[in-house]
């Protein structure tokens, strides 16, 4: 049986937005692609990943519909408004020679949290179909980004472990919690149990317990002003950067049908109406939606309730720990209280052979 291998790729992006096949350049550098069944496709960054799965899928790999699926995110998180992230001077973590070329990219922050966009995500191999690698930011006025991805192949998984986690949560109906914290112990428990298994190569997933309501998972940097300001709003408004920033606005909103547009905005509905373009979803689907968006912004806005890391074995380690870029934490997300101030996360460990 094949060993999983490894491939590391490289990219220099030339614009903010930009989209790179990279099942192309895994041809181009080897036969990974025809080697192994499936393939794990890990990003470290928090600005720049993988389309979760099934809209990729939804959207058939498409460069087209892809642009337009994130076309409608810039606009509903256009670049420039009126970001806590962006506001330099209430940084108190950076030093003034950070905050001089540090981004301000609450949009793209924002953007990678709601187009559900992943650190890490499997596909079945198949040389003749792209995967893109999503870059939200990739230059800025101060420099150009280089970009890194890792890709695993491997033939076939199998469940070692499964634990369940209860995370304390606050009284507040809008609460988030960093996992990474070490306060918790939570990665610090699933690296212990890692070692104890002693697998190579495996796949982390934490997922939201099945009973529990009203609360979502990410990747992300854990930044105070992003997540428990920027985030809170767009979870109360997800138009209100949209709004702000007055790129959209267009007048009319009577042209619109009533029953569709009774108690909402036009640039809303046009987001909207791009997002399901792209994804193929009817007119009828997009009154469901829009309805949704409206009543409970923040279940439409928020409805990720897994997310994954590889956990792998380097040179330099003597047993498999998680990998996580510089900035990135799993974050919990809740927009009502828990019952018992506590939420469930399940652990399960894939061994990848």
């Amino acid at each position: 049986m094949t060993r999983p291998a490894k491939l590391k790729l490289t990219m220099a992006p030339q614009r903010r937005f930009e989209a790179f096949n990279v099942a192309a350049r895994i041809t181009e550098a080897g036969d990974l692609l025809r080697r192994y069944q499936r393939v794990l496709f890990i990003s470290p960054h928090t600005t720049a990943g993988y389309l979760d799965r099934s809209l990729a899928m939804r959207m058939h790999n498409r460069y087209d519909l892809l642009s337009q699926f994130f076309r409608a995110f810039r606009a509903l998180f256009p670049e420039g408004a009126a970001y806590s992230h962006d506001q330099m001077d209430l940084r108190t973590e950076l030093t003034d020679a950070q905050k001089i070329i540090e981004p301000r990219n609450g949009d793209s922050h924002l953007t990678f949290i709601g187009a559900r966009m992943r650190n890490c995500v499997e596909h079945r191999t198949n040389p003749s179909a792209p995967v893109y690698f999503i870059d939200l930011d990739g230059t800025t006025e101060a420099f150009r980004r280089e970009r890194k991805t890792t890709i695993l192949g491997f033939d076939r998984e199998r469940p070692v472990a499964r634990v369940s986690l209860s995370i304390p949560v606050s009284k507040h109906p809008i609460d988030s919690i960093n996992l990474a914290d070490p306060r918790l112990g939570m990665l610090e428990s699933v690296d212990d149990l890692l070692r104890r298994l002693g697998v190579e190569h495996a796949r982390v997933d934490l997922i939201v317990d099945s009973a529990e309501r009203n609360v979502g998972l990410t990747v992300n940097e854990y930044e105070t002003l992003l997540i428990q300001n920027d985030l809170v709003d767009v979870l109360k408004d997800p138009l209100r950067f949209a709004r702000i920033k007055g790129r959209n606005m267009i007048g009319d909103p009577l042209s619109i049908p009533a029953k569709t547009l009774s108690y909402a905005q036009y640039d809303g509905v046009r987001i909207l109406n791009s997002m399901m373009e792209a994804l193929g979803i009817d007119q009828s689907s997009l009154e469901r939606l829009v309805a949704k968006m409206l009543s409970l912004p923040a279940r439409c806005f928020f409805r990720s309730r897994r997310v994954s890391f590889l956990a792998t074995c380097d040179e330099d380690q003597s047993a498999s720990q998680l990998v996580r870029g510089p900035y990135q934490s799993p974050i919990l997300v809740q927009w009502q209280s828990a019952e018992k101030q506590a939420r469930n996360i399940d652990v399960t460990i894939n061994e990848l052979i």
